[in-house]
């Protein structure tokens, strides 16, 4: 790195010459506060201290690494140099993020029938680049019970909104897609009509929300290893779970009547537009187990199994 002797002032042709760049760029750099001026010569030239080229060496070190000037000017000012390079990698882990969205969403467009593509353009032009989960979030917590505790309701939600990957496959960009149209879908009112078709087919009198969302925890986790070891649903300790995480929230006892109640419920409250959300769930996670709904969806068939094997 070139020193200047002495004391000497430099003006900003030869500060630029000796940094390595333009003119310009030291008078933008002057101009938003990082490269400060020494004086002016008579004739209103700018002049720099020596120690300005050491400084316009920094900045431009930092902003070769595509540091944005106000991290920059802090990193100048004493900042923190370690905190702002993390800053950067994950300002730029984001970015790589989004293009591989794009890109993904791209191999779809272009994979896709011509006459297939507008609709998909819609659907993939809705989806925020990269997408999040808020939309996902918020209609769950419209949806949960208000008297469910904090960590009861994150657990659920968790179980029931699928992470947006950060290298999707396009049939997960496509469910993610589907997903965020469906549970945005604030004009239609998705969340309320979901909550009256419940309330509709709910059995009779108070229930408990955090014993039912308790039991049907432990029925979905015992469903989900019966999906993955691909046992077909049957009466056993899956359904009397399930059975028994309803007994409870409704104050009632297990039984032949009870159980026929609670299938008419199950049967009255199968909402196609949930299937719809748990089939694109299940598309958005691309794998890694059964979804909440897969097991739902098997425990209810156990029931219904349990039925005709005593008909």
């Amino acid at each position: 790195m070139e020193r200047v002797p002495g004391g000497e002032l430099l003006g900003i042709g030869e500060l630029a010459r000796r940094a390595g760049v333009t003119v310009k760029t030291v008078r933008h750099y002057s101009d938003a506060g990082l490269l400060p001026e020494s004086g002016r010569s008579a004739g209103g030239h700018r002049r720099y201290a020596p120690d300005a080229l050491d400084r316009l060496h920094r900045i431009r070190d930092l902003r070769a690494v595509g540091m944005p000037l106000p991290a920059v000017a802090e990193a100048l000012a004493g900042g923190s140099l370690e905190q702002a390079l993390a800053e950067q990698l994950a300002a730029v882990g984001d970015r790589l993020v989004a293009l591989r969205w794009r890109e993904a969403a791209l191999h779809v467009l272009t994979a896709a029938p011509e006459e297939r593509r507008p609709e998909l353009l819609r659907l993939l032009g809705g989806l925020p680049q990269p997408p999040t989960s808020d939309a996902l979030v918020r209609f769950w917590h419209r949806q949960l019970p208000r008297a469910l505790p904090p960590a009861l309701r994150a657990a659920v939600v968790e179980a029931a909104v699928p992470a947006p990957p950060t290298d999707p496959r396009p049939a997960q960009v496509v469910g993610h897609a589907r997903l965020h149209a469906l549970a945005a879908d604030r004009a239609g009112g998705l969340a309320e009509r979901c909550r009256r078709v419940r309330a509709a087919a709910a059995l009779p009198g108070e229930t408990d929300p955090v014993a039912l969302y308790e039991g049907l925890a432990e029925a979905y986790a015992l469903a989900a290893t019966a999906l993955a070891a691909g046992r077909r649903p049957a009466p056993g300790d899956e359904a009397d779970c399930f059975v028994a995480a309803h007994a409870r929230a409704y104050r009632r006892r297990d039984g032949a009547a009870f159980r026929a109640a609670l299938r008419a419920s199950l049967r009255a409250g199968d909402d196609p537009r949930m299937r719809a959300y748990w089939r694109y769930a299940e598309e958005a996670a691309g794998g890694g187990g059964p979804s909440m709904g897969a097991a739902h969806d098997w425990l209810v068939a156990a029931l219904d199994a349990e039925d005709a094997a005593g008909a």
